[in-house]
């Protein structure tokens, strides 16, 4: 295959996953700049498996698994390296800041503020358990297509669920945000 069918294959193949692909991997990252790293990550990994990829009969969940496993695989690197890094919304103009407000600046304060609370208990929560509350309620994936997506079983995704659920409610009632 020349260079030129290999990037339209690869177009046409990628090309309409990029925004559910881009969204994963802000769930999974948590901020724009890892998001747009572990996005392009993926880019040159499916380029890499064109040819594998090519046999797929679905490639997006194929691509969110990969990008899953290269999430996965940052993180262990990044565990093993001990650094401390900076929270995204300890950085002034990112994050919350980003927000288009509307017309009412004591609703957007609201808004802001509830948004804030609910980040911080998505953050009190484990990996396994944000990742997965996070592709099914925010990102509407099935709870088939997370387990595809994790390689966890289906039980084991819906316990995950049930259980991230009971924690950001009780983390949420603790703090005032729900009554």
């Amino acid at each position: 295959m020349s260079a030129a069918d290999r990037n339209l294959a690869f177009e046409r193949l990628v090309r309409p996953h990029f925004d559910r692909l881009y969204r994963l991997a802000w769930r999974l990252a948590g901020s724009k700049a890892e998001a747009e790293d572990l996005f392009q990550e993926l880019l040159l990994k499916a380029y890499g498996l064109l040819d594998q990829l090519v046999s797929i009969d679905q490639p997006g969940p194929w691509l969110g698994r990969v990008m899953y496993n290269l999430f996965i695989d940052e993180r262990r690197r990044f565990a093993r390296r001990r650094l401390q890094l900076v929270a995204e919304g300890e950085l002034p103009g990112d994050g919350l800041a980003a927000i288009a407000g509307s017309s009412d600046p004591v609703m957007d304060g609201q808004r802001r503020e509830t948004i804030r609370r609910l980040d911080r208990a998505l953050a009190m929560l484990s990996t396994d358990h944000r990742v997965v509350v996070l592709l099914h309620d925010t990102e509407g994936y099935k709870l088939e297509e997370i387990q595809e997506l994790t390689g966890t079983p289906l039980g084991t995704v819906k316990s995950r669920l049930h259980r991230a659920r009971a924690q950001l409610r009780e983390i949420l009632e603790k703090d005032g945000t729900l009554c």
